[in-house]
């Protein structure tokens, strides 16, 4: 016999469903009327993308470093103005 069955018969109330607990309704104001994101949305996406240049400037600095010391140190290649 089913759950939904049982109840019925029982006579009890169908059962209750739970909220999902994974989906959050965000609920900041707008940043405008029709503009379909809110100051939540917009403080993470500035978060996110502050993390990304600081990632851009590292890799960017990486990048100097071995083209300018470790590629000739290595014996990659040689600079043009040294």
């Amino acid at each position: 016999m089913g759950e939904a069955k049982r109840r019925s018969i029982q006579g009890l109330p169908p059962k209750a469903i739970k909220p999902d607990r994974t989906k959050q309704v965000d609920t900041s104001p707008r940043i405008a009327s029709w503009l379909p994101l809110t100051r939540n949305q917009a403080d993470r996406f500035v978060a996110l993308t502050t993390k990304g240049a600081w990632v851009g400037i590292a890799a960017l600095v990486l990048f100097w470093v071995t083209v300018r010391f470790i590629g000739p140190a290595a014996g990659w290649w040689t600079l043009a103005d040294g």
